[in-house]
């Protein structure tokens, strides 16, 4: 096949057009043309008045090798399109591969080795993701915490509770297979071309879901409120895991896909002597702003236009402190949500559905943090860095998991706030006026007023006086590294044991963290024959 780039169609045009503009492109006639799909699409909305659809286009055409040797623009010989199925080692596995976290790592990890036929055991600490649901709403509506099962546990990960947002800067052709295999078990199609491709917690639900019950119809196992309290680990290698701190599941190969908040197995992990470093991370609020504001300042004229959904936005400013404040997760249409994970604590994400419909736009507005700043040498430093911010939040807020909130205009002149003006909080279960200098470190505060002034400058009507900061996010990413020897994705000191995903820190996100789920899984399949 052949890729075809910078195939350009404006804002009213019909999508039809593709075909004919195609044909021009690559000087053919129609009985030439044997199919082409859409790899790529995205919006170019550079010049004023004016917005185009631009696509990258997968053609299959008569006689290739002619055609390319006319050396047309944006045109391409299409080598390494398609995941290939790695070759199966040859070594015995005596027992079933363990994966920890049902997180898109363990989702994928356990998905590729049931397809390969190794039967994996895929161990979740939280509930499945119908009861999981339950439980997350009545923490929303009635403040009912629950340990084991909230917006960071259970099945499907802190993913599932999210925008479902797919975008990655990983060039791997593995981030395919996770979108294909996404499309397979019930997500929209148009994820496979997207410039920004999302599905939306509501279909992610039953995504996660029809995975499931693929493992299990494979062979796999799914054990859900199993908690691991142990790692049996003999001569540094693994022999099997603790479940509930009394059943003993034996294995040779553990994948560890514990996502970002699983801190009691850090813990657990640094006692056993596994190899943990500190790792940078970024920590801030919420920002909320009517999403009709983002919409007329990104697409202007075009702002209501039916072939536009909600507008995003993705910025980024370097401040005199040589700190940097940056918007991450950004959910358009969206709501901020509860997302503690431990009693005594606030932490916020946002969330989206498929049709991103709600009112407001919000977004993660960081700052980022070293580990110079954690004030002690110790591996999970960051960690109870991280833990000194969420139980302030949760003093400040009321000691009831209300969330401290400031508007942006109060914040920018050290005022608490005393009403909500234009934009109404969307975190529940509720929320409490504050001054966020009181549960964020002064040099994230001072970064974050600096460059709301300068971003107003990037994004029209950023730093407007009602736009809402909701504290405190501190989960952006893992603040620890489980380190691992990068050509067999071992733990650096612990044969068969794989760090794997956002917990272990190698991956920022749903698709980078199931590629990497899948590699983990690959290295086991490289080495043993299935059972």
């Amino acid at each position: 096949m052949i890729r075809v780039s910078n195939i350009k169609i404006g804002i009213d045009d019909d999508i039809s057009l593709i075909k004919s503009l195609l044909l021009k492109k690559l000087k053919i006639r129609e009985s030439e043309l044997e199919k082409y799909y859409i790899f790529k699409e995205s919006i170019d909305a550079r010049k004023k008045g004016k917005i185009d659809f631009v696509y990258t286009i997968d053609v299959k055409v008569k006689n290739e090798d002619k055609l390319l040797k006319k050396g047309i623009k944006d045109v391409i010989k299409l080598t390494n399109y398609k995941y290939i199925d790695v070759k199966m080692g040859t070594k015995k596995l005596k027992n079933r591969p363990v994966i920890i976290g049902s997180g898109p790592a363990g989702l994928f990890a356990s998905l590729i080795l049931a397809q390969r036929g190794y039967s994996p055991i895929m161990i979740e600490r939280g509930l499945d993701v119908d009861e999981r649901t339950k439980d997350i709403d009545n923490f929303w509506e009635n403040r009912k915490f629950k340990n084991n099962s909230n917006v960071q546990f259970g099945e499907g990960g802190a993913g599932t509770f999210s925008d479902g947002k797919l975008t990655t800067r990983i060039k791997d052709i593995r981030c395919r297979k996770v979108l294909e295999e996404l499309v397979n078990f019930g997500s929209p199609s148009e994820i496979l071309y997207s410039y920004k491709p999302h599905v939306g917690t509501d279909i992610l639900k039953d995504v996660v879901k029809n995975i499931r019950k693929e493992i299990i119809n494979l062979g796999g196992e799914v054990r859900f409120n199993s908690l691991v309290t142990d790692i049996i680990i003999e001569d540094n290698k693994v022999r099997g895991v603790i479940i509930n701190e009394n059943e003993k599941i034996e294995t040779d190969n553990i994948i560890l896909a514990i996502g970002h908040s699983a801190r009691d197995t850090y813990k657990m992990l640094d006692k056993r002597g596994v190899l943990i470093t500190q790792k940078p991370f970024s920590i801030g609020v919420r920002i909320e702003h009517p999403q009709s504001l983002i919409n007329k300042s990104q697409y202007k004229e075009f702002y209501n236009h039916k072939r536009l959904g909600p507008a995003d936005y993705k910025l980024i400013e370097h401040t005199s402190n040589l700190r940097t404040a940056y918007s991450f997760c950004m959910c358009p249409g969206g709501s901020v949500i509860a997302s503690a994970s431990n009693e005594g604590e606030v932490v916020t994400n946002g969330m989206s559905e498929h049709a991103r419909d709600k009112a407001n736009a919000n977004s993660g507005f960081l700052v980022n943090v070293v580990p110079s700043d954690f004030g002690s040498d110790k591996p999970l430093a960051g960690v109870y860095f991280q833990e000194k911010y969420e139980k302030l939040a949760y003093k400040l807020g009321g000691n009831n998991y209300n969330a401290p909130v400031q508007l942006v205009g109060d914040f920018l002149q050290d005022k608490v706030s005393t009403s909500i003006g234009e934009v109404e909080p969307s975190y529940k279960p509720g929320y409490t006026f504050v001054d966020l200098r009181e549960c964020l470190p002064k040099f994230v505060t001072d970064t974050m007023k600096e460059a709301l002034v300068k971003l107003n400058n990037k994004l029209e009507g950023f730093s407007m006086y009602d736009a809402v900061l909701t504290g405190v996010e501190t989960r952006s990413s893992s603040p620890i590294r489980i380190v691992r020897n990068e050509d067999t994705l071992e733990s650096f000191n612990i044969r068969n044991l794989y760090p794997c995903g956002e917990g272990a820190g190698y991956a920022g996100g749903i698709v980078t963290a199931a590629v990497d789920g899948i590699k983990c899984a690959e290295k086991i399949i490289e080495r043993y024959s299935n059972l």
